[in-house]
């Protein structure tokens, strides 16, 4: 069995273990937190008598802390070296996790959310970096869709959680940071089969977002349209003539989608000689799919099935374009472009949210759709132009 020699990104034929489980392990805290926390802070904030402006300003944080900290992050790691750089971003996430119990000024729950969020974000680029780093060229798909996956269940297993454990008392802020420690114990274990960052990367951090488009994209449209449908679907849902209960129903049918997809399309992509030609596909499947919303609304079941393939399609994205990235680049430019990609998908989740609410202000509850295709639309139109005048795979 070919090995990478320790501490090495050398290429690999055989998925190699340990680096996979630690990298697993990041990301499955980083979704279950995240999962746990947005809900649970939400709604403490709803019980302090916050008004929702001001709850959904805090929210944001979250993706301007992913924004502020993403250009940061190699240069860190190439200091600190990957492992140890994760073991602090760990350390960091459960502190601040508990001290939003601890600290009850709503003012101290920004800098809070900042401190949070910016080390779950340096968790995302370095665990990505690492398994992209280490994954078999020709496996590359496989096991980034075990890693996407994985992140999927961490996101579903957090409100899960918070389901079970309430929003009164330490216990669900003391289970929240008891998850994140636990994924040091394989981060440590496997610190010596760290990719290392012996390099700086070439190029400034902004050449990144654009040197790879085709991946940078996909993950702006992910996190967009992802971020804005599951934030404004039950408000389309229950406008379109639907319960509650079955639109959330509907939003349980798309994760599920998100999930079972993830693994069979990473391995058709490892089967394509260019992944571009997948990620342009499922766009358009995505186009389509937004498209037919206002024609269903009034029947559950032809939606349901929609969104289970659409969901699909949606998380694709992420994991096709990961892969995608992983292919073109390696060492510390692959470290930045994973940045870069983070960056991306949290500037995704700023616009989305906004978009989509301003186009349902617009033009009613079919602006839902609309918008949503929109996003859609424009990756279709850059797929189009860099397949026809830009060949080489980027």
């Amino acid at each position: 069995m070919a090995q990478p020699p320790s501490g090495t990104s050398a290429p690999v034929e055989d998925i190699h273990w340990p680096s996979l489980i630690a990298a697993v392990a990041a990301i499955s805290a980083v979704g279950i937190a995240i999962g746990l926390g947005l809900p649970l802070l939400s709604i403490i904030m709803e019980k302090r008598g916050i008004s929702s402006t001001m709850i959904g300003l805090n929210s944001a944080m979250a993706g301007l802390a992913s924004m502020a900290v993403a250009p940061f992050t190699t240069k860190i790691a190439h200091r600190c070296g990957v492992a140890n750089t994760m073991l602090w971003a760990v350390f960091f996430a459960a502190v601040s996790a508990l001290g939003f119990y601890y600290i009850e000024n709503f003012l101290m729950w920004f800098p809070l959310r900042v401190v949070f969020h910016g080390a779950i974000t340096v968790l995302f680029v370095l665990s990505e970096f690492w398994i992209n780093a280490t994954a078999p060229p020709r496996r590359r798909g496989l096991v980034l869709g075990i890693y996407g996956t994985v992140l999927s269940l961490g996101f579903a297993t957090g409100p899960l959680l918070f389901s079970i454990l309430g929003s009164d008392g330490i216990l669900p802020f003391a289970v929240g940071a008891g998850v994140i420690l636990l994924a040091a114990i394989p981060i440590f274990l496997a610190r010596n089969e760290s990719p290392d960052l012996d390099e700086k990367p070439e190029l400034h951090f902004m050449r990144y977002v654009f040197l790879v488009p085709t991946a940078t994209a996909a993950v702006f449209i992910f996190g967009a349209v992802e971020s804005g449908g599951l934030s404004l679907f039950p408000i389309f849902g229950t406008r379109a003539g639907f319960t509650e209960s079955q639109a959330a129903l509907l939003l349980t049918v798309m994760g599920i989608g998100n999930v079972i997809f993830q693994i069979p399309l990473g391995m058709l992509s490892d089967r394509m000689r260019d992944r571009r030609n997948l990620l342009a596909l499922m766009t358009v499947i995505g186009l389509i799919g937004a498209l037919c919303l206002p024609l269903l609304q009034g029947n559950w079941w032809l939606m349901a099935v929609v969104l289970l393939f659409w969901g699909g399609c949606v998380s694709g994205l992420y994991t096709v374009g990961l892969s995608h990235l992983g292919s073109r680049l390696t060492g510390a430019d692959l470290a930045a472009a994973n940045a870069a990609f983070i960056f991306s998908y949290a500037v995704g989740t700023v616009a989305g949210p906004q978009a989509i609410g301003a186009a349902m202000d617009v033009m009613g509850n079919d602006g839902f759709a609309w918008s949503i295709a929109g996003f859609f639309g424009l990756y279709v139109v850059l797929s189009v132009v860099r397949l026809v005048f830009n060949p080489k795979r980027t």
